[in-house]
C-alpha cells in the first residue's frame, strides 16, 4: 500500500472508532465529535480510560499496535464498567466492535476514578507479560537487535556460534514494512514452521511482485554515520533464494517483504560510487587493493595431500582434524578420494606454518582461473556473456544515488535487476534497444545507494558475487558486540563450549580482543550493592 492508500485507511479507521464510541465519549464528559478527530481522538481516549498519553504512540507502532490496541479496547470496556473476563474477550474476538454494543445498546456508566490495578494474580501476570513483549518489541525493532552467526563466510572475524548485538541507530532505525506479525519472530515460527507474518499465498511465484495490501512502504530514521568501506553489516538478502546456509539456487526466487528477507552479515567491501574488481580473491577498489582492518583474516580454499595417511577411514578422520586444528585450520570442505586430499579454507599463513608437518606432503592453493566461467552459473549477473568466477569477478560499478549510468546491451544485465526489483521500474529489451517503463533509454538515474557485501572466507560464502547489490533499503544494522560465544553450536549441547575469550568483546576494533565480562559484573554487583545501601539508608531515615 501507498503512502495515500494508508492515510486513506486510516481515516476509515477513524470513522468506524468514532461512530462506535461517540456516546462514550459524551458519557465521560467530552464532546462528541473528538471521537471523531484522527490522533486527537487518541489523545482524549487515554484520558477517559486514565492511561498515560503515550499509549498514542504505541498505538502507531506496527506490530506493537497489535498489542496495544486490543488493550485499548479493553481498557474502554472497564472505564464503562465492564471489568469482566468475558468482557474482555468479547472486546478481542470481535475485533473491538464491541464497544459498538456498548455505545448504543448497554446502559453503562463512566467510572471516573476507577482501580487501574488488575483484580486478580492472573490479570497482574497477563499485564506483566504483555508490557514486556511490548518493551522488548520496541527495543528489537528500532534500538538492538540480537543475531547469532549461523557460517562460516566471515571467520577469524566472527565465528558460528557468536552472538551478537546488532544496532539498528548507527545506519538509522527502519521502521517496519510488514505490519502484521508475530513480535520479534523473523520469517518462520520456531517448531511450528508456519510464517510469522501475514503474506500473500501467491508470494513463492516468480515474476510477480510482493502484492500484500497490509505492508508500509520504506521509511527509515536518520542514523549517526552511513555505512562505510569495511564495515561489518548486517542485511536482509536481496535475491532471497537460500535453500538453506549452503544452497544457493539463483534460479529460486522468494518474493517476500524487505523486512522477511533472509538476514545475513557480510562484510562491506565497496560502497556506493566504487569501481570494484577482484582479482585471485582479493578486492581492488577503483584499481587499488582494499585493505582490511587487522581483526579481518582472508581465507582460501587449498587441497591437502597428506603422507602415509588414507583420508576416507573414520580413524584417519579424526588424526587429520587434530593436525588441522594445531594450525588452526578448522574449516574443512570435505574429501577429494582421486588425490587423497583434504579441501580446506583457511589464511595463507596458516598454509605456510601447516606444510612444515610430516604428514602432510603438500598444500597447494585451489580456485578458478581468470577467464573460466562458473560451471552453475550461480555467478552475477547470470550472463553468459560474463566469464566471471568467484575468484576472477568485475570489474563493475556500484551504483550510487543520483549517479547516471549508460546503459548497453552489453551492461543491461548487471543494472536490470537494481532498476526493476529494487526501484520499481518495469526493464525490457528488444534487440539492442533498453526500454524502462516501455520508454526508450540509454541511461538510469539511481534513487539509493547500493554496496557490495563479501565474506572473509571468500571461497566459501554465498555473497554479492552471488546475487550482486545489495539497496541501501535492505540494510539494517551494525554489529557491535559479541556477548555469547559457544564453540560447536551446531553439533548439540553436550559439544559446546563457551570460547570466553570472545564473550564481552567488541566486533570492531583493531588488535587483539578484550574482554569486558570482568568490568561488567563489577558494575553490576556495584550497582546492586549501592542500591541495597541506599535501601537500608533510607530505612532508617
Amino acid at each position: 500500500m501507498s503512502w495515500t492508500q494508508w492515510f486513506i485507511f486510516l481515516l476509515i479507521l477513524q470513522l468506524i472508532h468514532g461512530l462506535g464510541t461517540w456516546k462514550l465519549y459524551i458519557k465521560a464528559g467530552r464532546k462528541a465529535w473528538e471521537a471523531f478527530v484522527p490522533v486527537y481522538n487518541a489523545v482524549i481516549l487515554m484520558k477517559i480510560i486514565s492511561r498515560p498519553w503515550w499509549w498514542v504512540i504505541l498505538m502507531f507502532l506496527p506490530i506493537v499496535n497489535l498489542i496495544m490496541t486490543p488493550a485499548v479496547w479493553v481498557e474502554t470496556a472497564r472505564a464503562f464498567g465492564k471489568d469482566t473476563k468475558v468482557d474482555a474477550l468479547l472486546c478481542i474476538v470481535t475485533l473491538g466492535f464491541y464497544l459498538y454494543y456498548l455505545n448504543y445498546v448497554a446502559d453503562v456508566n463512566y467510572i471516573q476514578n476507577r482501580e487501574l490495578k488488575p483484580k486478580t494474580s492472573s490479570g497482574e501476570w497477563i499485564t506483566s507479560i504483555l508490557f514486556a513483549i511490548v518493551a522488548a518489541t520496541i527495543v528489537h525493532t528500532y534500538f538492538f537487535q540480537p543475531f547469532v552467526i549461523p557460517s562460516s563466510s566471515l571467520e577469524k572475524s566472527l565465528l558460528v556460534g557468536d552472538f551478537l548485538i546488532v544496532s539498528k541507530l548507527h545506519y538509522g532505525p527502519r521502521a517496519p514494512m510488514t505490519t502484521v506479525g508475530t513480535p520479534m519472530v523473523h520469517d518462520t515460527i520456531p517448531k511450528l514452521n508456519i510464517k510469522s507474518y501475514l503474506y500473500n499465498d501467491n508470494f513463492e511465484e516468480r515474476n510477480t511482485s510482493w502484492k500484500n495490501k497490509l505492508q508500509l512502504p520504506y521509511l527509515r530514521l536518520p542514523g549517526f554515520e552511513s555505512i562505510e568501506r569495511n564495515d561489518i553489516v548486517v542485511f536482509n538478502q536481496p535475491a532471497d533464494t537460500l535453500l538453506d546456509m549452503n544452497n544457493f539456487n539463483p534460479d529460486r526466487n522468494y518474493y517476500k517483504p524487505i523486512d522477511k528477507k533472509t538476514n545475513l552479515v557480510k562484510r562491506c567491501v565497496g560502497v556506493a560510487g566504487d569501481t570494484l574488481e577482484v582479482r585471485n580473491g582479493l578486492v581492488f577498489i577503483n584499481g587499488v587493493q582494499n585493505k582490511l582492518p587487522s581483526r579481518a583474516k582472508l581465507q582460501f580454499s587449498y587441497d591437502i595431500v597428506f603422507n602415509n595417511i588414507q583420508i576416507n577411514t573414520q580413524q584417519n578422520v579424526a588424526r587429520i582434524q587434530t593436525i588441522l586444528k594445531k594450525y588452526d585450520i578448522t574449516d574443512g570442505i570435505g574429501f577429494n578420494n582421486e588425490t587423497n586430499s583434504y579441501v580446506v579454507q583457511t589464511t595463507p599463513e596458516a598454509a605456510k606454518r601447516a606444510v612444515l608437518h610430516p604428514n602432510i606432503a603438500s598444500i597447494t592453493f585451489s580456485a578458478d582461473e581468470k577467464g573460466i566461467k562458473d560451471p552453475k552459473n550461480r555467478i552475477f549477473p547470470h550472463d553468459q556473456n560474463y566469464d566471471w568466477n568467484a575468484n576472477y569477478f568485475g570489474p563493475l560499478y556500484i551504483p550510487k544515488k543520483g549517479a547516471t549510468v549508460n546503459l548497453t546491451p552489453e551492461n543491461i544485465s548487471v543494472y536490470k535487476r537494481a532498476i526493476s526489483e529494487y526501484e520499481g521500474h518495469s526493464v525490457m529489451t528488444r534487440g539492442n534497444q533498453i526500454f524502462i517503463d516501455d520508454e526508450l533509454a540509454t541511461d538510469y538515474t539511481f534513487k539509493q545507494d547500493y554496496y557490495w557485501m563479501m565474506g572473509d572466507n571468500r571461497h566459501n560464502s554465498i555473497d554479492s558475487r552471488y546475487w550482486g547489490f545489495v539497496p541501501f533499503n535492505h540494510t539494517f544494522g551494525k554489529p557491535v558486540f559479541i556477548w555469547m560465544s559457544i564453540d560447536g553450536i551446531n553439533d548439540g549441547i553436550k559439544n559446546w563450549s563457551i570460547r570466553w575469550d570472545r564473550v564481552f568483546t567488541t566486533v570492531s576494533g583493531d588488535g587483539t580482543r578484550s574482554s569486558y565480562l570482568i568490568p561488567f559484573i563489577i558494575f553490576i554487583l556495584g550497582i546492586t550493592f549501592f542500591n541495597r545501601w541506599r535501601k537500608k539508608k533510607k530505612a532508617k531515615a
